[in-house]
């Protein structure tokens, strides 16, 4: 924060002087009408802006249909939760009151929302935008991808699994009503869960449980697609956006904590190139990067400018199930154990990132056992003679001879290529297997996943909450996430003990055994658990890293 700084009067004087001389290159210095305060007063340093890189166009600003950080970066500055995390990741009230009640069956949740909470644009939040905003993104019609993570909800899934070309208005609505969400009045939210759930209130700080203006979205259904039809509840509210070019967020004055936002705006440059990003960095056109290019991490270190933590996420490919022979489990276990993780990490990512064997990255306690992932420990190794032998036997199962030429897709991004390239040598080296890599924007890249169209594709995945589940139920069969389309029965039912126990030894337990399943079955191929590592100017102060989200601008202030 600015400070005010108080002077002589001969400091005055001295600074006057030395203004008419030129050597504060065009800056005011200020003085008192009548020459008897001797005091200096402060300087108009002009608004506060903020430059930031989005490496992607944002696919949808909608709480019930974002899906990847390229969203999630700007919803978390202009919406905010029944809930909000603190620089610490501590877990406090948003727009509820502190004080929520829950039953003792730890499946109803009452929510009493705060006094003063109003929309961008002057309506009052209500409770009812809360369950409407849930409820449409269960709704069947909406295709909401992260859909799912509402399941805890009573009737939540019902709702939402319903077939629509068998259902009548009436009948697909009589399930809405069963959903476990009621605005019981304006400011009084009613959540009944099918299960409890023990780290729901870490849900309600996730953007899918983020709020809808009811009235805005049944008026103008199009209204987050466009800065002047955009309405939010958060710190700062969208004035421009253009598209594939750039957005601005400016600071909402109609947000209850304003007096604590700093910033009086904040602007995104959507730029997919890391390298171009860090170039603008150093130009001055920008005060933070991320992430940042591979090759330059190593010139960082020790810098003050230079910044890198853990992060609540893990590196993979996809691996099609569907076609062959990558259907066979002998071929993707090959595929995984003939490549050399430790040599991505050092000599490709360079960001200090942890070779994975297993899923789950590290960060996440079992309870108060320790850390879920280091008890788990390592479920495959690799091992290029055993590779060899492997693939061998699952190209004779499937009637084959030779691995067929194959691509590995991956998002527009000089690291993912980088990458790509050193997986593509490392399996033609030590399998024989020729690759090609192919490389699309990274809406292109999600559609094509859920269409099912390609063979081994890159893929990454941020926790959107602190428990292994976020991870684990991914791969449930039919999952929304469940790109690799694989199917295990014995692994969803492990999935669905653990969401429905509260018992912790219970859960743990549970998840470990899926993920040794899914490790065995290798439908996905670990790479690495990442690290966060960024640039951010000096002047910059206030960011923050929550270990499952991007580094946060919200009470970011920049000091002239």
């Amino acid at each position: 924060m600015k400070k005010k700084s108080y002077f002589s009067f001969f400091a005055v004087f001295l600074a006057a002087m030395l203004l008419l001389a030129g050597c504060f290159g065009g800056e005011e210095a200020s003085k008192s009408g009548d020459g008897d305060s001797g005091k200096k007063k402060e300087e108009n340093a002009g608004p506060k802006v903020l430059h930031l890189n989005n490496t992607e166009e944002p696919g949808a600003l909608h709480p019930g249909k974002a899906q990847g950080t390229h969203d999630s970066w700007i919803l978390e500055g202009t919406f905010e939760g029944l809930t909000k995390k603190t620089p610490e990741g501590k877990i406090v009230d948003g727009m509820a009151k502190e004080g929520w009640e829950i039953s003792e069956d730890g499946k109803t949740y009452t929510f009493h929302l705060k006094d003063d909470i109003k929309w961008s644009n002057g309506d009052p939040v209500t409770a009812g935008d809360f369950e409407y905003a849930w409820k449409y993104a269960l709704n069947p019609n909406t295709a909401a991808d992260y859909a799912y993570q509402l399941y805890y909800l009573e009737g939540g899934e019902e709702y939402n699994s319903a077939d629509i070309k068998k259902l009548s208005a009436d009948e697909l609505k009589a399930l809405e009503d069963k959903v476990g969400v009621k605005a019981l009045d304006d400011k009084t939210l009613e959540v009944k869960l099918k299960e409890g759930t023990p780290y729901f209130i870490d849900l309600t700080s996730f953007y899918t449980y983020y709020p809808v203006n009811k009235k805005v979205q049944e008026a103008t259904p199009k209204w987050y697609t466009e800065a002047d039809t955009f309405v939010s509840n958060g710190p700062f509210k969208l004035t421009e956006w253009k598209h594939k070019e750039s957005l601005k967020l400016e600071k909402n004055e109609n947000y209850y904590d304003k007096d604590k936002i700093k910033l009086d705006e904040v602007d995104f440059a959507v730029i997919d190139n890391e390298s171009t990003a860090y170039q603008m960095y150093q130009n001055g056109e920008l005060d933070m990067v991320y992430p940042l290019p591979q090759d330059v991490l190593p010139t960082l270190d020790g810098k003050k400018e230079y910044h890198n933590g853990p992060d609540l996420s893990t590196y993979y490919y996809n691996l099609n199930t569907k076609v062959k022979p990558l259907n066979n489990v002998k071929v993707r276990k090959a595929i995984s154990m003939a490549i050399d993780r430790k040599s991505i990490v050092e000599n490709v990512a360079q960001g200090g990132q942890q070779p994975a064997y297993s899923v789950v990255p590290p960060g996440i306690p079992e309870g108060d056992n320790g850390d879920y992932q280091e008890n788990g420990g390592d479920l495959f190794k690799e091992d290029l003679k055993g590779a060899k032998a492997l693939l061998e036997e699952g190209l004779k199962e499937e009637g084959m001879d030779k691995m067929p030429k194959f691509s590995i897709l991956y998002n527009t991004n000089e690291g993912h290529k980088k990458i790509a390239e050193a997986v593509q040598a490392m399996l033609k080296e030590n399998l024989g297997i020729e690759v090609q890599l192919e490389n699309v924007e990274f809406q292109v890249k999600l559609d094509r996943e859920k269409a099912g169209e390609y063979q081994m594709s890159r893929a990454g995945w941020v926790g959107d909450y602190v428990d292994p589940m976020t991870f684990m139920d991914l791969w449930v069969t039919d999952g929304a996430y469940n790109d690799a389309d694989w199917s295990n029965k014995e692994y969803d039912q492990l999935i669905k003990t653990a969401k429905t126990s509260m018992d912790t030894e219970t859960r743990m337990k549970a998840m470990h055994d899926a993920e040794k399943i899914l490790m065995d079955e290798m439908p996905i191929v670990p790479i690495y658990f990442y690290t966060k590592p960024y640039v951010l100017k000096e002047n910059v102060k206030g960011f923050f890293t929550p270990i499952n989200r991007y580094p946060q601008y919200i009470y970011a202030d920049i000091e002239k």
